[in-house]
This record gives structure tokens, C-alpha cells and sequence, in this order.
């Protein structure tokens, strides 16, 4: 079946599965409209039961988007001189196939509702495909359960699901600090407290390979400048006591301006 055909297919069985969006008219769109619309209704999408055939019909297209985009591995990731244990990459990471990625949630970890938002969030869920809410949602239900119906994901730990439609094998969520105002040592701990979790969680399931997303800037205000240099320090004190524990920590930027910020880090270090 061609990238056509599937994209198609999977449009109207998602379409078919809203009970708001079943009569959605898309004849008229063209390819880039049609997959606009299958991200949106993805999005929007309530954590519920996937039928068989819809999930089978979601993971085809997303490996044909997988397949497209090109998947990078560890051994495509050179390594910064001087800094054997550490990398720096820029692009989509949602291609990497690494240990795990990290996403940078809120805290209701369903991920972002909000049709096509350009937050990494956003982009690891619709990525991931909607088995990825539906962990999170039941992870979710069962701290409810432990810590009352308003629980919500505290800042700065680190919760691991599947990857599923994505290359890598996991999945590490971390809430992280929101700059409302200004930045103070609260917030720089809370950043740190990220870094230091997810660390802690590869450890602890044998992960050894890990790409952080740039934590909390962007739509959570954290200064660029200031969260590199917070994850950067953070990365290297831990690899002094764990070095033998990980073959490889990526720092994933999309930005030129963050790519910039971690060359000066790395050639001052």
C-alpha cells in the first residue's frame, strides 16, 4: 500500500472513531492538509480503548512517516572531542534510536491536546501514536487512586513508558519548572532535579543511552542560556560516578540558537 492509500485509510478510520468528527469533510485537502488532520484528531483523542484494527492502521502510517523522515542511530552521533561519553545533535528527535528519549510533559502527562502545537510534547505523542496517552493515562489513574483524584505530576521526576511507534526503546517524562516571572534557585533546583531523575531512571532500568530535549525552555519560559548550562553541569558530575553506567548522553536541540549555546559550553568545558 502506498503512502496515498495508508494516509487515507487511516484519516477516515479516524474520523470514524470521533463521535464529533465522523462527518469531518476532507475530500478536498491535499496530503499535507490530510496529515494535519490525522495529527489534529490524534491529538484531540481521549484516552480510550484503540480497536485492533485502528491501532494496526495507525502503525502502518507511522512507520511510513518513520521510514521517510529516516531513523538515526547512536553510532550517526559523533561524539564532542574531549567528551567521549557525551553528544551534541540537532533535529527531530523523535528519529533517534537510543535507549530513550525525553519528553518534557506537563503535569497531567497525557501530552498536548492542542491540534499540531510545536512542543516537543506534542511531537513525541503524535510520534509515539495514541497507545503513548493511553500508558500515561493509566499510569496516571493509578497514582490518582494512591493520592487522590486532583494528584498531578510533580516537577522534576522521571516516569518511563514504551516507545511504541517510535525508534527508541523508551520513552522518559519529566515535568519541568514553569518561569512565570522571574528565575530564581528554586526553579535552577527544579531543572536540575530533571536532569538528575532521568539520569537516575536509565540507571535503574538499564538504559544506556538517553536524549534530553531542552527542558522547560520554550512555552515554559526557562532561559536558554541558563537550562543549558544547568543540564550540562548536571550531566557531567554525574557521569564522574556513573561513566561506566552509560554509553552515550545526547543533548538534542532544534534550534540554532540552543545548538549555539552548547557549542560555547562545550568548547569552555
Amino acid at each position: 500500500m502506498n503512502t496515498a492509500n495508508i494516509t487515507d485509510l487511516f484519516l477516515e478510520n479516524l474520523k470514524a472513531d470521533s463521535n464529533e468528527y465522523k462527518h469531518l469533510e476532507t475530500d478536498g485537502f491535499n496530503m499535507t492538509e490530510k496529515k494535519n488532520a490525522i495529527r489534529s484528531l490524534m491529538n484531540i483523542r481521549m484516552p480510550k480503548m484503540i480497536s485492533k484494527e485502528l491501532m494496526k492502521i495507525q502503525d502502518d502510517y507511522l512507520q511510513n512517516e518513520l521510514a521517510k523522515k529516516g531513523v538515526v542511530s547512536l553510532e550517526d552521533i559523533p561524539t564532542i572531542e574531549g567528551h567521549s561519553k557525551i553528544s551534541l545533535w540537532q533535529g527531530d528527535i523523535t528519529r533517534l534510536k537510543v535507549g530513550a528519549i525525553v519528553n518534557a510533559a506537563n503535569s497531567q502527562m497525557l501530552g498536548c491536546f492542542v491540534p499540531c502545537h510545536r512542543c516537543i510534547d506534542n511531537a513525541i505523542h503524535s510520534a509515539a501514536g495514541m497507545q503513548l496517552r493511553d500508558e500515561c493515562s493509566h499510569i496516571m489513574n493509578e497514582r490518582r487512586s494512591l493520592y487522590g483524584r486532583n494528584y498531578e505530576e510533580p516537577t522534576g521526576t522521571a516516569t518511563l513508558t514504551k516507545a511504541y511507534n517510535l525508534p527508541c526503546d523508551y520513552v522518559i517524562h519529566t515535568v519541568g519548572p514553569i518561569v512565570y516571572d522571574q528565575l530564581n534557585d528554586a526553579l535552577c533546583q527544579d531543572l536540575q532535579n530533571c536532569y538528575e531523575n532521568v539520569l537516575k531512571c536509565c540507571i535503574e532500568n538499564n538504559i544506556k543511552s538517553v536524549a534530553f530535549c531542552c527542558i522547560s525552555t520554550g512555552e515554559f519560559h526557562f532561559p536558554n542560556d541558563k537550562a543549558a548550562q544547568i543540564a550540562f553541569e548536571t550531566v557531567t558530575a554525574f557521569l564522574k560516578t556513573y561513566v561506566d553506567s552509560m554509553e552515550r548522553i545526547i543533548f538534542n536541540v532544534f534550534k540554532d540558537t540552543d545548538r549555539k549555546i552548547y557549542e560555547t559550553l562545550l568548547d569552555h568545558a
